[in-house]
């Protein structure tokens, strides 16, 4: 189920190690020097891919034509998406609609580690030497994103191709049409709906990518910090859970955030605070659009919202609170909210303002307060 493979204009060249990073456009030959992320050397995502794909369980058993079937209403899903969306949202009126690419889980495995290399600049040297300090965390990648590739639906990539990459994991969405027992046509334009939302949203505030981008350099550049000053850090937030105080992430993400110096603390916020706006306007617009081309979207959110509620077993459970995925389902609750009530408030267009520039998106203080928001950024 495996799409065409994207490639880039631009190839990467240098020492990972170092200080920056020189890449060459293919076409014209120039070169251009790029500082090398605080991650670089941390993660071979090639082995990361490859240990994922070995370790990722098969799929639903289904015949031949079904998954070809499968395929085709997704990639067909993908565009019909489209239309609805711009509208709704009254972003991209006039943009390319680019083709979707459906996965398998191994297809997934090996797009989510290409997209990591891209964003954190830590793709194997191109020699394959020097590399071993980066094997273990490979490893480690790869079981987590075996995991992970069990539960995604679907996925926009930013930083791949000339116009990002939409992913649709066709197992997947079968298998959860299946379990919740609700039409496949539907289910899979619903889920299509969401992950065009997404599409739009990059692809009307490009800067969005190299925002996302240079926060997670922030977050990379550690530095020299003694470890006991992490440590500090670490023992004040476990006192703080204590006393119940409320923590914006959870699992791995809130002990990162807890061991973290303020820079890369606030890299952190602004990337969850991101993720929860993005999730959160994704929502809005699939239920804004759904009642209009999917007849049965009211049974298929109410089913998936108690599913997302509902991990299957115990080792579910327990591998969702350590990779902070109850705090993702989060994000959506949350995001919505904020949308729904400034677009009841000021309506899309006003909303949109939230698009022009990082000044514009919502501050942690302003997501559970859209008013903040609104008084803030319209007057």
């Amino acid at each position: 189920m495996t799409g065409p493979e994207n490639h880039s204009d631009t190839k990467g060249t240098g020492d990972h190690h170092g200080r920056e990073q020189v890449l060459v456009n293919a076409e014209t030959g120039e070169l251009t020097r790029k500082p090398a992320s605080g991650l670089t050397g941390s993660v071979d995502w090639k082995l990361a891919a490859r240990t994922g794909s070995a370790l990722v369980p098969s799929g639903p058993k289904t015949s031949r034509a079904a998954a070809q079937q499968a395929v085709l209403e997704l990639a067909h899903a993908s565009i019909k998406a489209e239309g609805p969306v711009r509208e709704v949202s009254g972003l991209l009126d006039d943009g390319v609609v680019p083709a979707a690419r459906v996965v398998d889980r191994p297809g997934w495995i090996r797009a989510a580690a290409d997209s990591m290399a891209e964003l954190t600049g830590t793709g194997a040297a191109p020699d394959g030497k020097g590399r071993f300090a980066g094997k273990p965390a490979g490893l480690q990648a790869g079981a987590m994103l075996a995991f992970l590739s069990t539960a995604i639906l679907g996925q926009y990539d930013p930083f791949t191709g000339p116009d990002g990459t939409l992913l649709l994991v066709a197992p997947n969405i079968m298998a959860v049409e299946r379990a919740l027992g609700v039409s496949p046509s539907d289910f899979r334009l619903w889920v299509c709906l969401h992950e065009v939302t997404h599409r739009v949203q990059f692809s009307s505030a490009p800067w969005l990518a190299e925002y996302m981008q240079t926060n997670v350099e922030t977050l990379g550049d550690a530095g020299d910090e003694p470890m006991s000053d992490m440590l500090g850090r670490l023992v004040e937030a476990v006192k703080e859970r204590r006393r119940g105080v409320e923590d914006p992430a959870g699992g791995v993400i809130g002990l990162l955030r807890a061991t973290q110096a303020e820079p890369q603390r606030e890299a952190l916020d602004r990337l969850l605070m991101l993720g929860t706006l993005l999730e959160g306007h994704a929502d809005h617009v699939m239920d804004a659009v759904g009642p209009a081309v999917v007849p049965s979207v009211a049974r298929i959110r109410s089913a998936f919202d108690q599913r997302r509620k509902r991990p299957a077993n115990p080792v579910q459970r327990l591998l969702r609170a350590l990779l902070g995925m109850d705090a993702k389902v989060a994000q959506y609750v949350r995001g919505k909210a904020f949308v729904d009530e400034v677009v009841n408030t000021v309506g899309m267009d006003h909303f949109n303002v939230v698009w022009t520039d990082a000044e514009t998106l919502p501050r942690t203080d302003e997501i559970s307060e859209p008013q903040r928001w609104v008084t803030r950024v319209l007057g």
